[in-house]
């Protein structure tokens, strides 16, 4: 426990939509990484009641953190507390509340509330932290009332490919972690880097080569959970997404052989549909044209993963 001193901020805005919509928003933490923008992945590893425990990966400054989290959920007045369990430096301790209060049936003020200190006394550190939480506040805020005020009317495009394998599921994982060599394995990506300051998460940038020819640059955070799983958000989009998420997830089947699924849930981003695709083009075609450029790219890294997999399978069986 740190003895530096604490610091408090409150960041609030009024959205009209139902104080009940609000807070469902911001009861369940699985929804956070479709929700807002610093949330790359959520996981409840622990929930007795209204008292849950949980683990967030998210950016924050532009670097990429992971901490654990014991909230307290209270519907009937609308509020959850958080209080860090396991802070990352220069965090010493964080904790907070989420308040929605009712303004009139269809509109409502969210109120987001930190308390927290710094790990040393350098007073860089208390900067970096009161600038983290100023711009996802400011973010979160932002987009809690986007998402609440399309309630119902924002749908989200998700689609699944999969390969099975005869082969190993740590090779097909090794292929997909080891991201850094992938523009010498896959025909697709034109230049990659990864970064990987903590083991298992990593900042993955890339140019990606679409079939006529044009590059878009992508950067994402991902989560890595060894031989089982890649959970992934793009934090630098192309024009006609606003979101995109994704995992690479590995399961054993009876047969013997592995199952390797690819997921996407994408939002299209409307306002860009005419200048990328024409002026005729609808959301429908906006659709469709991500859904397969997405699938294109990933059912190549799956056949390619497949076989690197199963050759190196057929090298272990030879005498």
């Amino acid at each position: 426990m740190t003895d530096n001193p604490r610091t408090e901020t409150e960041h609030e805005t009024v959205v009209r939509a139902p104080a009940d919509t609000v807070y469902a928003l911001i009861a369940d933490v699985t929804t956070w990484p479709q929700t807002f923008p610093p949330t790359v992945h959520a996981e409840v590893l622990e929930r007795d009641g209204d008292s849950e425990l949980i683990r967030l990966w998210a950016t924050a400054n532009a670097t990429a953190k992971t901490w654990t989290s014991r909230r307290a959920h209270d519907p009937a007045h609308r509020t959850v507390t958080f209080r860090q369990e396991r802070s990352q430096h220069p965090v010493g301790t964080m904790g907070g509340a989420w308040i929605v209060e009712p303004l009139s049936a269809h509109t409502c003020r969210v109120r987001l509330l930190h308390d927290f200190t710094a790990a040393t006394d350098d007073p860089a550190d208390l900067d970096w932290i009161q600038q983290a939480v100023d711009r996802n506040s400011a973010s979160e805020l932002a987009a809690l009332t986007s998402a609440a005020e399309a309630a119902g009317t924002d749908e989200l495009l998700t689609f699944d490919d999969t390969v099975t394998v005869e082969g190993s599921g740590k090779d097909v994982y090794d292929f997909l972690n080891e991201a850094q060599l992938w523009k010498e394995r896959l025909p697709h990506v034109a230049r990659v880097t990864l970064d990987e300051d903590e083991p298992g998460l990593q900042i993955l940038e890339m140019d990606t080569l679409t079939k006529d020819g044009s590059r878009h640059t992508t950067r994402s955070v991902r989560v890595c959970a060894a031989a089982t799983s890649i959970v992934y958000k793009q934090i630098v989009l192309p024009a006609l997404m606003t979101l995109h998420t994704g995992r690479w997830s590995i399961e054993d089947l009876d047969d013997g052989r592995i199952a390797v699924t690819s997921r996407h849930t994408v939002r299209i981003n409307t306002d860009n549909i005419a200048a990328v695709l024409g002026a005729d083009a609808t959301v429908e075609t906006a659709r469709t044209f991500v859904r397969t450029a997405l699938s294109g790219n990933s059912l190549a890294t799956l056949h390619l993963a497949k076989t690197h997999a199963e050759d190196l399978a057929a090298g272990r069986k030879r005498p």
